[in-house]
């Protein structure tokens, strides 16, 4: 049986990354896939970077990956390109935007936002078609077609549902999850011949991680945004949401 960690949305959070990475060893884990924003808001983004590097058998980008690779116009993307370094950019830059392969006859793809962008953002509350629309092919990759599977990153919100007896996965996040203050990964497993017939399992991993101890390195590192994202790994809370849902009230 195969047996993959899918990580996501690390961002430069390397003691989340070190806690996860520890939980899939003591599992016996050997294949970890990730799914992108490996940089961005945290403190560590070389290291973070570097152990994925090292670490993971696929990467794909992420809009945090592709930002600072790109774009000096904001703080933030600034300080985290000026850290990481030209060598370490081009491979931000150049990550593919989704993987495909097979498992127990299901087709799986896994992208970091949707088919459509790395910045196209689709909650498990959006309308139907919104999340229907995640099984299509990468608009850049037609001739793919539709996925049995879709697994993704980019909301920081865990969770699974079935939709047209299709399955819609979010691997939440391992630096900056916004459901509850834990780190997140799920693990997929399943034959790899092509037996539809054949048993497929995805689990969901929370890991507790030592918060305060990547709080201090926030603070030492003088990260851009830092009482926002000392906030959002503290609590799991992201205040956009908070006002929305005031807003709506």
């Amino acid at each position: 049986m195969e047996r993959i960690a899918i990580v996501s949305d690390i961002h430069g959070n390397m003691t989340a990354w070190e806690a996860v990475l520890n939980d899939i060893r003591s599992r016996g884990l050997k294949r970890i896939f990730c799914l992108g924003d490996l940089v961005g808001k945290g403190p560590d983004p070389v290291q973070v970077v570097d152990q994925v590097r090292e670490t993971c058998e696929q990467v794909v980008r992420g809009n945090w990956d592709e930002l600072v690779a790109v774009n000096r116009d904001n703080e933030n993307f600034t300080w985290q390109a000026d850290k990481l370094g030209q060598e370490r950019l081009d491979y931000l830059a150049n990550l593919p935007f989704s993987h495909q392969f097979e498992l127990s006859g299901r087709t799986i793809r896994l992208v970091h936002a949707s088919p459509q962008s790395v910045y196209h953002r689709v909650q498990p509350w959006d309308e139907m078609d919104k999340r229907i629309a995640m099984f299509d092919a990468p608009a850049n990759e037609p001739e793919l077609g539709q996925a049995d599977i879709v697994g993704y990153g980019d909301v920081h919100n865990a969770y699974l549902q079935h939709l047209n007896r299709k399955v819609l996965f979010n691997v939440g996040s391992v630096g900056n999850p916004l459901d509850i203050p834990q780190a997140s990964y799920c693990i997929l497993e399943g034959e790899s011949n092509g037996d539809i017939n054949q048993a497929i399992n995805i689990q969901f991993v929370r890991v507790p991680y030592d918060i305060e101890q990547e709080v201090q390195v926030a603070q030492q590192a003088g990260v851009p945004a830092l009482e926002l994202y000392i906030r959002e790994i503290r609590t799991g809370v992201y205040r956009g949401l908070q006002e929305k849902s005031m807003t709506e009230e």
